[in-house]
This record gives C-alpha cells, structure tokens and sequence, in this order.
C-alpha cells in the first residue's frame, strides 16, 4: 500500500526562482508556512512537501545529486533539475536553517544508498533474463536502460524496484511503468481525497452560518407567536387556572428564547466590536506611517543642517589654524628681532667699556 509519513517538520517562507529572469526570486507564500520531508517506506523514497492551504507549493524528490546552499544567516536554496526550478526558504533564526540543512544532506545520503541498492538489485533480476535471452538482444538490460538518466525518469522510479522471482526483460519496464501508474493514482486520489475534505468543511460552515441565521429566525417567530398565545389565553376567564400555569410555563420558554437571542446579538455586537477595533488598528497604521515618513524627511532636513554645520566648523577650525601659523610666524620674527637688539646692547656695552 502507498504510504508517506512525515519524518521531520519546521516553519519557514517559501521562494522560486523567476522562471523568466532566473535571478529575481518570487514569494509563493504570503507568509511563514509548514515545509516537511516525508518518506515512503515502500518506495523508499524522501520528499519536500509544502502546502499553503490546499495548494502544494513544495513538491520536491530528495536525489543524490541535489545540493542544498546556505546563502545567508537565515536563507537556504537547492536547485530541482525535474521541476525545472530552484526553491528557497527563509527561516526565523539561523537555527532553523541548519537543522533544515543537516536533514537534506542526511536525507540525501540515504536516498543514495536506497539508489545503490535498487540498481544492485535491478543488476541481479536482469542477469537470469540476459542469459536466457541468448544472443537475440543487442545491448544488456541495465538500470539506466530501465530508468533513463536521472533528468528523464520520473522522481519515484528508481526507488520502486522490489526483485520479482525470475522477471523477463519485457516484463521490467512494464512493471515500473505499472509501478508509475499505481503512484501517480495514488497522488491523484490524495489529492482528490484532500480537495473533498476541503470542500466538505467549506459547505459544513455554511451550512452552520445558513442554520444559526435559520435558527435564529425561527426563535424570533416562536417568541412573537408565544406572546400572541399568552394574550389568547388571558383573555379566556374559564380556564385562568390552566391559562396562568400555561402561561407561566410560555413565559420561560420565552425568556429562554429571549437570553438564547441575547446571547446571540452580544455574539454579533462582539463581531462588529472586533471588526471595529480592527478599523481602528489600520487608522493607527496609517497614521503611524504618515508620521514616520515625516520624521524622515525631519532627519533629512536635520542631516543637511548637521552637514552645513560641519562645513562651517571645518573653515572655522582652518581658518583658526591659519590664524595660529601666522602668530607663530610673528612670533618667530619678534624672537629674531630681540635676539638681534640683545647682540645689539650687547656690542654697545662693549664698546663704551672699550672706550
């Protein structure tokens, strides 16, 4: 029987690559949804599954071939040469991304050994077949013969090669195109079986949504016509005993049906509360982000005052420097000149001793 279980889960958003520009990647989901690897036991195959609602975004077989490419902290890509695409995922935490990592490569070793083994296997059932086939077949039975290149075959071919008691060669590529067939059904009636669930919920709520409104409708006629009953029976004298217990018995049915439709308007009132509150929520969005587009343009005109300032600090610091070399220069020429007039009473000095 085709059985699939999932063996490993976590959350992440999910990305192809543009098929026309091959460089831009495109969100095929709105939000961070659940991506699992799942295995076949009697196909010993492992693929990557997501679903956003009912639609399948990730539908990728594990082969030997694939590499899985850590791009960044939290971002992770691997290339699906059969979906002619190549899938991203970005994870809440870099975590994430390598236990996400760590199950491909392991997954993907173990889809080469299931690989080894089904082409061993297919190696021993066509052996009996070539010998007796004798010298009328040109080539050998071989599992790429079987199977084509790993581009052209199917993603669950190589895995589905159980060893039947002496198969001919004839009778090999109908089995796995039998074994093809029987798969892909069984991909089909899940997904049938999955859409009838889905569509089966949709028209339950309805249902519900038409038999509350239903429901509702009828307890308002029942109220209306129990009141319309009580009026009757008070006004016949003849039976007041009957008509009071009657009419008790009326009148907590009716607060019965009153608290019911009570209960159901707060029901509605709490609805129209939230879808208030969520008004107001989107106002304060909105207004949030006008004041923050004017704060930026705030920083903006605050960032070229700063600018300008810088400026006018730097030819201010220059011009002081300027000012500092020139007192410096002044100050070097006065020291020569009272070295010269020191040389000067000093050479006076001399002469009036001389003299």
């Amino acid at each position: 029987p085709y059985r699939e279980q999932p063996i490993f889960s976590t959350r992440a958003h999910v990305f192809q690559i543009d098929p026309n520009t091959k460089k831009n990647w495109v969100p095929t989901s709105k939000h961070a949804v659940t991506v699992s690897y799942f295995y076949d036991s009697t196909r010993n195959v492992y693929r990557i599954i997501s679903l956003d609602g009912s639609k399948a975004i990730i539908n990728s077989t594990i082969t030997p071939n694939m590499t899985f490419t850590k791009t960044s902290q939290k971002f992770g890509q691997w290339a699906d040469s059969r979906a002619n695409t190549v899938y991203g995922l970005g994870f809440s935490s870099e975590h994430h991304l390598s236990k996400f990592a760590e199950k491909f490569q392991e997954f993907k070793e173990a889809a080469r050994l299931a690989k080894e083994k089904s082409q061993e296997k297919m190696e021993l059932t066509s052996t009996p077949s070539q010998e007796s086939a004798g010298g009328d077949l040109q080539s050998p039975l071989t599992p790429e013969s079987i199977n084509g290149t790993d581009d052209e075959r199917t993603p669950d071919v190589t895995q589905n090669s159980e060893p039947r008691a002496e198969p001919t060669q004839n009778a090999l590529p109908f089995s796995h195109s039998s074994a093809i067939s029987k798969h892909w059904e069984a991909e089909l009636a899940t997904l049938k079986g999955n859409n009838a669930k889905l569509t089966a919920a949709l028209l339950e709520s309805t249902a519900n949504v038409k038999q509350w409104k239903q429901q509702l409708a009828a307890y308002q006629e029942e109220a209306e016509r129990l009141h319309k009953r009580v009026t009757e029976l008070e006004c016949v004298s003849s039976q007041a005993n009957a008509v009071h217990t009657h009419k008790t018995e009326l009148n907590q049915t009716i607060q019965e049906l009153e608290e019911t439709l009570k209960v159901k308007e707060e029901e509605i009132e709490g609805l129209k509360q939230e879808i208030d509150n969520a008004r107001e929520l989107q106002e304060q969005r909105d207004s949030l982000t006008q004041k923050l587009q004017e704060v930026e343009i705030r920083n903006k005109d605050l960032e070229g005052q700063l600018s300008d300032l810088e400026q006018r600090l730097e030819k201010s610091q220059n011009e002081q420097e300027a000012f500092r070399n020139n007192l410096k220069t002044l100050l070097e020429i006065l020291d020569g000149k009272i070295f010269e007039l020191t040389e000067l009473r000093d050479n006076l000095a001399k002469l009036l001793e001389c003299s």
